[in-house]
């Protein structure tokens, strides 16, 4: 299995962070095991573009919320890098506490 789990919401709550707010995150490893995904459609065309990362962050976007780790933006890239046989990629995360 390429995720530990294919979702299609947002379980956790609304952060608010903007693209700049995102690039101030620094990009570390993740084990594309340890994600769950947020969507649970690509469209074909993003994954296999040449120019799929040449808009928006080159890194995807986790979130870890109540200890899981969710890919809010950038599953074509995950899944770029599965294809690759990789079981790691960068990502940024942000640590988003529980509301408990």
């Amino acid at each position: 299995m390429i995720f530990k789990l294919v979702g299609d919401e947002r379980p956790y709550p609304e952060h608010g962070l903007s693209h700049r707010e995102w690039a101030q995150i620094p990009p570390r490893q993740v084990r594309l095991d340890t994600l769950i995904t947020t969507k649970a459609v690509l469209d074909l065309h993003s994954l296999l573009a040449k120019d799929s990362t040449f808009y928006g962050d080159l890194f995807p976007h986790v979130v870890q919320w109540r200890g899981d780790l969710y890919l809010e933006d950038g599953l074509h890239r995950a899944l770029r890098s599965a294809l690759h046989q990789r079981s790691v990629l960068h990502a940024r995360v942000l640590d988003l506490p529980s509301e408990d």
